[in-house]
């Protein structure tokens, strides 16, 4: 299957748990330990805008990855940036274009097929990182968590930790299902759950 329509999945599946945040969510805390889950609806917004520009080969300056506004209304300003993104990654030639990261590193791009790719892996486990602060399902489909497993396995052991986008990988057994394989690929825990409300 195209990227482009997995990372269509990919937003899909976080744009349900979106719509399920209510305000008294917002102060959470999420697995991502320097984000609230304000925080990181906020982060979902930004890299869609970020990745929006960088499709559009004016993606190189930190300014359009953090500008990012939820408003009042979290879940429209979400809505919002996946329409931009997803306009963005359907344009002609998109897959071969050069795609600016300046989070992973000044001047560092990658082809778009690639960078779409990281794109995906984001919106899949912070799709998790949303359901288990607010209590809800989180539930790709098999397709989609193979196709993240895939993206995961990819991301270098180099530059993980603390402050970094992905902590070191966490040892599952074996048998462990694929969506908790992938969670510890990336550094989270499957079992967190947030604190008391």
């Amino acid at each position: 299957m195209d990227i482009r329509q997995l990372d269509h999945q990919a937003l899909l599946l976080t744009g349900e748990l979106v719509s399920q945040v209510k305000t008294d969510h917002l102060r959470l805390a999420t697995p991502c330990a320097d984000w609230t889950l304000y925080g990181l609806l906020r982060h979902l917004v930004n890299q869609n805008e970020g990745f929006t520009a960088s499709a559009r080969g004016v993606g190189q300056t930190w300014a359009v990855w953090r500008d990012g506004d939820l408003g009042d209304d979290p879940a429209g300003a979400y809505e919002a940036s996946v329409g931009e993104v997803t306009a963005a990654f359907a344009e002609d030639g998109v897959l071969e274009r050069r795609f600016a990261l300046p989070e992973v590193g000044e001047g560092f791009a990658l082809p778009g097929q690639i960078a779409i790719g990281f794109h995906l892996l984001d919106y899949v486990v912070h799709a998790w990182d949303i359901a288990v602060a607010i209590g809800a399902p989180w539930e790709p489909d098999a397709e989609l968590t193979d196709a993240t497993l895939r993206v995961a396995a990819l991301v270098p052991d180099e530059g993980r930790g603390a402050g970094a986008a992905f902590r070191r990988r966490i040892s599952v057994p074996d048998d462990v299902p694929p969506g908790d394989r992938l969670l510890a690929l990336l550094g989270r825990d499957p079992s967190w759950r947030p604190g008391p409300r």
